[in-house]
């Protein structure tokens, strides 16, 4: 367990503070300490409309019924936008993957997102992720192509090619993210040229 950031110069309430941000991935203790000092001495207009965003994404926080994703609607924004091309459909392990690729704005379609992977080692079988509920929007028709954009790991692609596997038998075009993606890659941490170009190089799959 982590020691006191701050030693005796702050109040609990501050060191709770403190280690509360320190937990967020890519915040360390310096950088929560920062990010406290920054917040305190702001107190009145940042920390205010932090505190209001946070409750306000607390309160209203769901998950999509249709594809999986989290906004504080459901439907969510990205499927409930009649602007969105309704035949494509792109299949991502979580909700950060989504987030990544619709921030590149390359895909037009709509997302559906699995809750992982597929993983013999840590027990992940085909009826813990989302797999028959992406099988039943293919089915119900109006999908023209399903593209894989799983992370380029070995679990990653097994759940790919089970999942093309489980697709084969309807009138669908299946596809999958290519160059551009490195062995071992995960999709929210790569930039958007080179999402840009793993969407644009997508490849059918077999």
């Amino acid at each position: 367990m982590r020691g006191p950031i701050w030693g005796a110069m702050a109040s609990q309430e501050i060191e709770t503070l403190t280690q509360a941000l320190s937990r967020l991935p890519g915040l360390g203790p310096r950088s929560a300490r920062r990010a406290v000092l920054w917040l305190i001495k702001r107190r009145e207009t940042s920390l205010v409309g932090l505190l209001e965003a946070l409750a306000a994404v607390r309160d209203g926080l769901v998950e999509c019924t249709t594809c999986g994703n989290v906004d504080t609607s459901d439907p969510c924004g990205i499927c409930a936008d009649p602007r969105r091309d309704q035949r494509g459909l792109c299949v991502v392990e979580d909700v950060s993957d989504l987030w990544a690729l619709d921030r590149a704005r390359l895909f037009t379609g709509r997302y559906h997102v699995l809750g992982g992977r597929l993983s013999a080692l840590e027990g992940v079988r085909p009826e813990d992720l989302a797999i028959g509920s992406l099988i039943d929007r293919v089915e119900r028709g109006g999908i023209d192509e399903v593209v894989l954009a799983m992370n380029a790991t070995l679990e990653g692609q097994t759940t790919a090619h089970y999942i093309a596997e489980r697709l084969e038998t309807y009138p669908v075009r299946i596809t999958q993210l290519a160059h551009g993606l490195p062995v071992g890659g995960e999709l929210d941490y790569l930039d958007e040229g080179t999402l840009a170009q793993a969407l644009r190089a997508r490849r059918p799959i077999g």
